[in-house]
């Protein structure tokens, strides 16, 4: 840009900083194509302004892909005037699922690990879901619109118990789905930079890791104004149809 406008480096850079503009920077984003994407916000939306009573709201989805990478020489420490390092290479030794349900009101995890994550694995995780929550209350799944919650088979389970009920986000709106704000802990603080010589032993890393958390729950709250957020994404449609035209 400086030597298109025939000015120096360090004159953009001030017009750059005095504007807050950041050229260098990108954010990727993605905006809901749902026919159905109000209603279905205002569904989810309203389970975490005004729980229901005598219910609970489990925020469920499946972390797939965890994978049991072994680096091929240990990493280097974080130390006076080098940060940690580890290896670039390593040896995979498979992979895992990890099922959660993210309890809103005092953050607690119910956890499931299955090799795979196909309708069979999640009618699994909904019959314990079953088993180690109170039967006396209704059960408020959140969820996305993967197929496999919306297998016939599921389905057909569903219908013969009825506390469950499964509120929907909308098309490519995982973002709303606080139990993704759980799996970004969980990858950063048990998975990703760890080294595992065997698929047990990242099995064993994510369990111990649950058994802490559930000792001292972090719970997500939801503090955004959906009115604030429909807006938002509001200004994003049309300034992206300004685009087209």
């Amino acid at each position: 840009m400086a030597k298109a406008v025939g000015m120096s480096h360090e004159s953009v850079r001030r017009i750059w900083k005095a504007n807050d503009l950041k050229p260098h920077l990108t954010r990727t984003f993605k905006l809901s194509r749902d026919p159905q994407f109000e209603s279905k916000f205002w569904d989810v939306i309203g389970l975490y302004l005004n729980p229901p009573d005598k219910a609970l709201v489990l925020c469920c989805d499946e972390k797939s892909q965890c994978q049991a990478l072994e680096r091929t020489q240990p990493g280097l420490p974080l130390g006076v005037g080098h940060i940690r390092t580890k290896t670039a290479d390593y040896y995979r030794h498979g992979t895992v699922t990890l099922f959660a349900a993210l309890n809103y009101l005092d953050g607690k995890i119910i956890s499931r690990i299955e090799p795979r994550h196909t309708h069979v694995e999640w009618l699994r995780f909904l019959k314990q879901l079953d088993r180690e929550t109170p039967k006396d209350l209704a059960l408020h799944l959140i969820v996305d619109n993967y197929a496999t919650h919306k297998h016939q088979k599921v389905k057909a389970w569903l219908g013969k118990h009825p506390r469950f009920h499964l509120h929907f986000t909308p098309t490519g709106s995982s973002w709303m789905n606080l139990v993704e704000r759980f799996f970004a802990d969980i990858t950063n603080d048990a998975i990703r930079d760890g080294s595992f010589t065997s698929l047990r032993q990242l099995v064993d890393a994510i369990e111990d890791y649950l058994a802490l958390r559930n000792e001292e729950p972090k719970r997500y709250q939801w503090r955004a104004k959906g009115e604030e957020i429909l807006a938002k994404i509001q200004r994003a449609r049309e300034a992206l149809a300004a685009q087209d035209n």
